[in-house]
């Protein structure tokens, strides 16, 4: 009894030290996070649901409701989700370990090396940074026609990797500048060269940096339709945010049906952040405090 006693008194100290504070700002982060997954919310009960049903009671409606996740297969194997699905699979893939890898190159040796000019091309990958997509869509659209590549999918992967190189050499650069390089100096008095330091010592040290440079990077390539919209215009070859967008019919939107498309569409991206949280964290915290 003396025991559960203690223990009692002990939860009582620790719920009379809880400031006021801290009980409202959890009460107003629990009503932020509840009104941010309110739509979510609302898309997936419509995506289970008839049409019918959807329009007549709404979705917040749950008497009676008829829950059935036939929208799901339709827009899978009736209107060419799956398709897009590998179409998207095929671009991502490529599209994130490319430029992660030349970008992660160009990080070390601009961090590492000096070399005339080194600051201008820092400075031009920024503003390449701010570059708007719409800007050059019509120079590349020329570009990948005259190499044959337009309406390939590999086009689309080229174009998608020089995209991404400029933000993740940013981010790489500042990740490798926070690592200590006495462990490299000693490599070299050891007689390993640039390349064996950067591939033994370097990558493994940034995997967390790595790991949050892809997850960004795929998610970016996966969820871009622009790009997608004016280089592939061959039905075979669509992304899966062009399949989404065709799930809207002509006289009336099928919204179970087109919410169902969507949620597919976001599957991936939420999977591979579930699957990277711990190294996509670490790597984004180690690269804001400067612990890797």
């Amino acid at each position: 009894m003396g025991g559960k006693e203690v223990t009692v008194r002990r939860r009582r100290r620790r719920f009379k030290r809880i400031s006021p504070y801290v009980i409202i700002i959890n009460i107003v982060a629990w009503g932020i996070a509840f009104v941010w997954l309110l739509p979510f919310i609302g898309l997936f009960m419509t995506s289970i649901r008839p049409y019918s049903e959807v329009i007549i009671k709404g979705w917040w409606n749950l008497i009676g409701a008829h829950i059935s996740f036939h929208n799901y297969a339709s827009a899978l194997f009736q209107h060419g989700i799956a398709r897009g699905y590998l179409n998207s699979f095929i671009i991502a893939i490529p599209a994130s370990i490319i430029p992660v890898f030349l970008a992660a190159m160009c990080a070390y040796a601009l961090a590492r090396f000096s070399f005339p000019l080194r600051s201008a091309l820092f400075l031009l990958m920024i503003v390449l940074m701010a570059v708007p997509q719409q800007t050059m869509v019509i120079p590349l659209f020329f570009l990948l026609k005259d190499l044959h590549l337009l309406n390939r999918l590999y086009g689309l992967i080229l174009v998608h990797s020089a995209w991404g190189i400029a933000w993740i050499t940013f981010f790489m650069r500042n990740f490798f500048n926070m690592l200590p390089k006495e462990i490299e100096e000693v490599a070299l008095v050891d007689g390993a060269s640039y390349w064996t330091i950067f591939r033994k010592i370097v990558l493994p040290v940034s995997l967390p940096a790595i790991a949050s440079a892809l997850a960004i990077q795929f998610t970016w390539v996966w969820s871009d339709f622009f790009f997608a919209l004016m280089f592939l215009y061959s039905p075979s070859k669509w992304v899966v945010t062009q399949r989404v967008v065709t799930l809207r019919g002509a006289y009336y939107v099928d919204w179970g049906l087109l919410s169902a498309g969507s949620i597919l569409a976001m599957l991936p991206p939420l999977i591979l952040y579930a699957a990277l949280q711990k190294y996509y964290l670490r790597g984004m915290v180690g690269w804001a405090t400067g612990k890797g």
